[in-house]
């Protein structure tokens, strides 16, 4: 649905404009508007609930556990501390007798833009003290009582997230405030880890230190010129 979605936005904005900017670190999301992503089949409501209780009951163990029975492959590669990710697994190879491996083709699609693609990056403990200092903003900004206030929702797919994951056991009683934020510092690090080890494997990205505005600039006019 993203996929489809941005492309008709992109398809309305290059009726007046010439460039458009996407911004961001969600991975999957920027890779499917440049690239497209596999086709995998439509959710079943009632296994995926079947599956959320088997989690809920069993714990993550034994979604891990079913996982490597049924692909060992994408037990290799997936987060195996994101249930949501092994979920949607098991629920691919359960709905339709394959491999979630077997899904992922990895498609280059056409696409009608050209993109140019610039990585921002900084030395490992300056990205570190600057994510610690953007998450002291965001509880000053009012993190907690936003997460509060989205308690009721809590079991939502986009708030099983760091920041409110970790407010939302803060908020529960399991741990104390100061352990939240805490938390919310080691896996925000953890992600921009990640994050950085999945654009590692991308050749088309030139990076760039944030503060480089003149040599960002004149990388994307000489890659642009005919």
């Amino acid at each position: 649905m993203f996929e489809t979605e941005a492309l008709k936005i992109l398809e309305d904005i290059y009726l007046t404009q010439d460039v458009a900017m996407l911004v961001g670190g969600s991975m999957l999301y920027i890779d499917a508007v440049c690239k497209g992503i596999d086709d995998f089949p439509t959710p079943d409501p009632e296994l995926r609930r079947m599956l959320e209780k088997q989690l809920k009951d069993e714990g993550i163990e034994s979604v891990r556990a079913q996982l490597k029975l049924l692909d060992p492959e994408h037990y290799d590669r997936v987060d195996l501390k994101n249930s949501q990710r092994m979920l949607k697994a098991l629920e691919v190879c359960l709905q339709t007798g394959r491999t979630y491996s077997s899904f992922r083709t990895n498609p280059q699609k056409e696409r009608p833009f050209k993109t140019i693609k610039i990585g921002l990056n900084r030395p490992r403990n300056e990205l570190y003290l600057q994510i610690n200092a953007r998450v002291d903003q965001m509880v000053s900004d009012g993190l907690i009582d936003e997460a509060k206030s989205l308690y009721p929702q809590r079991n939502q797919n986009a708030l099983k997230t760091v920041g409110y994951r970790e407010i939302f056991d803060f908020i529960d009683g399991k741990i104390s405030q100061e352990k939240a934020i805490e938390l919310i510092k080691r896996n925000s690090r953890h992600y921009a880890k990640r994050q950085l080890t999945w654009w590692g494997r991308d050749n088309e990205i030139a990076w760039f230190h944030p503060d480089e505005h003149k040599d960002i600039i004149e990388h994307i006019c000489n890659t642009i010129k005919p």
